[in-house]
């Protein structure tokens, strides 16, 4: 196997799409740096690990001293990328956009090489389009080909509204490509629709079509939908150590060895050889050294065994699920059936027979808030349940 294979068999892996591969492979062969393209538009403040799947795809082709373009769509946030939107999507103010694109460049050196990065605003050439030119950009695709992403259809056929500024938007994000002379653009599954209109019009603009390379959309914590900050299952990159340890060890088996396999370098079979607990205790305390950096997982993984250890939970202790509320230590025993009636509750708690984290709760009445991630209750002698809790998920 050659270099070049090799390089390309990496690029391949754990990817949704890679488009003419023959292509990338040929790019490679005439031993050219690579112009690789990725783009983001500042919606939110914050970048989470969904976000970190794609940028560890982009970290390999730094590795392979390509060079990475990180357009950052201040620009086209104003119009709102419709890709996987059952609606109009609102639009953002200036104001906001700017203070979100700051922390983006900040967070994405988490994962990318800066002097190997070129950062760039795409307000700085769409900004200057005449009309005539944004003319000549929309007469090089047609309405049909439009309506053929599946989110149009969707609407479509319930009746929703389509504006005409969410045709605009993968135009632009097209020209993005023709300006930069993108070799390569990476993206999401969801963006597969946008990234291939740029390899169709920079065609049609007399410049080879960029390879198109998705990578997967990884689920929340809630193992269900991706993961996203509008849907409260996201784990930022800028979380406090202790709260995104917290947040891993919340997320169930499957999960974890589907976040082996997009966020760290490890062999599935490797950690699949090994007990799911330490499983999991290994890869938050790896992400939370990745992120948070200063042996922080570390630190976070010893005060979390230091509650298991000396509380002596069983493995097999039940899980109750819980989101972030205030509510009574009364109210969580016997609305999750772990008490049957409230006095029951309060004469435990009243002889100190409850604690959660190992700290004894010495009033019925009073109000209390756990933060997302893992607690660890325990009810009299006997009764020991690890709590789970994560937004969206209602109290059982």
């Amino acid at each position: 196997m050659t270099n070049i294979d090799k390089q390309v068999q990496k690029i391949i892996r754990n990817t949704v799409d890679a488009i003419e591969v023959a292509e990338l492979h040929s790019r490679l062969k005439q031993k050219k740096q690579l112009v690789v393209k990725f783009g983001a538009d500042p919606t939110a403040s914050d970048l989470h690990f969904g976000h970190a799947v794609v940028l560890r795809k982009l970290r390999e082709f730094q590795d392979f001293g390509h060079k990475v373009i990180f357009v950052i769509g201040d620009f086209t946030a104003r119009i709102g990328d419709p890709s996987g939107r059952s609606e109009l999507r609102p639009q953002l103010s200036e104001n906001e956009i700017n203070k979100n694109a700051e922390t983006y460049q900040q967070q994405a050196f988490k994962i990318l090489d800066a002097e190997k990065t070129e950062v760039v605003f795409n307000s700085s050439w769409l900004g200057c389009l005449t009309t005539e030119e944004l003319m000549k950009l929309a007469s090089h695709y047609t309405v049909a080909r439009m309506l053929e992403r599946d989110d149009f259809q969707l609407r479509l056929h319930k009746g929703d509204p389509i504006s005409m500024q969410e045709f605009i938007y993968p135009l632009l994000q097209a020209y993005d490509s023709i300006y930069l002379k993108a070799d390569v653009e990476v993206g999401g599954a969801d963006q597969k629709f946008n990234l291939l209109v740029g390899h169709d019009i920079q065609r049609s603009y007399g410049q080879p079509g960029q390879i198109v390379i998705t990578v997967p959309l990884l689920e929340g914590t809630d193992g269900i939908k991706k993961m996203s900050k509008s849907y409260g299952n996201y784990i930022g990159l800028t979380e406090p150590p202790d709260k995104m340890f917290g947040k891993i060890m919340g997320i169930n088996d499957e999960l974890m060895y589907r976040y082996y396999e997009l966020l760290t370098g490890h062999d599935i079979e490797t950690i699949k050889s090994i007990s799911p607990m330490e499983a999991k205790l290994r890869l938050a305390s790896e992400l939370t050294n990745t992120y948070s950096g200063d042996e922080q997982g570390n630190v976070a993984r010893q005060k979390f065994e230091e509650v298991f250890s000396k509380r002596k939970f069983p493995d097999d202790a039940p899980v109750i699920e819980l989101t972030p509320a205030y509510f009574t230590i009364v109210e969580l025993l016997t609305q999750n059936r772990i008490i049957d009636s409230k006095s029951e509750a309060k004469r435990l708690v009243k002889s100190g027979a409850v604690s959660i984290d190992g700290n004894k709760i010495v009033s019925a009445t009073e109000k209390v808030k756990l933060q997302e991630g893992v607690h660890f209750l325990r009810s009299g002698r006997r009764g020991f349940y690890r709590l789970i809790v994560k937004s969206g998920v209602s109290i059982k």
